[in-house]
């Protein structure tokens, strides 16, 4: 998968997700998407390679990075929490929204019952 491709899978992944909202806290060119204001996606471009980061639970995180040459520890992240994609032949579209969609599950799985949008065990049953 390429850059452009890499970025728009997981933007219109995270804008289709409940509740979610695009900002630009870090200024232009970095998108972060945020589920009640807990943010679980960012696009943007290191060294002029545009890179998805996503919130990942450690040992999934773990494993991503050992079986791909395309995934990282996350990059300006904690490396344990959060993984950085990169374009490459190992990425595809599938990956991509699946990752994006687990972080989402994750954030809301954070979120006190009262403030989560949806309960992510359920979020499968309306697709």
């Amino acid at each position: 998968m390429d850059g452009r491709a890499l970025h728009e899978v997981a933007a219109r992944t995270a804008s289709a997700l409940p509740a979610t909202e695009e900002t630009q806290p870090f200024g232009e060119g970095a998108f972060v998407y945020k589920v009640v204001g807990k943010m679980f996606v960012m696009t943007s471009v290191l060294r002029g390679v545009p890179i998805v980061n996503l919130k990942c639970a450690p040992p999934h995180g773990a494993a991503l990075v050992r079986d791909h040459d395309e995934i990282t520890p996350g990059w300006h992240m904690n490396k344990r929490h959060w993984i950085t994609l990169a374009p490459g032949p190992g990425i595809d579209e599938t990956l991509v929204e699946d990752l994006v969609a687990n972080a989402w599950e994750l954030v809301v799985a954070g979120l006190p019952r009262a403030r989560r949008p949806l309960d992510p065990a359920r979020r499968h049953d309306t697709d």
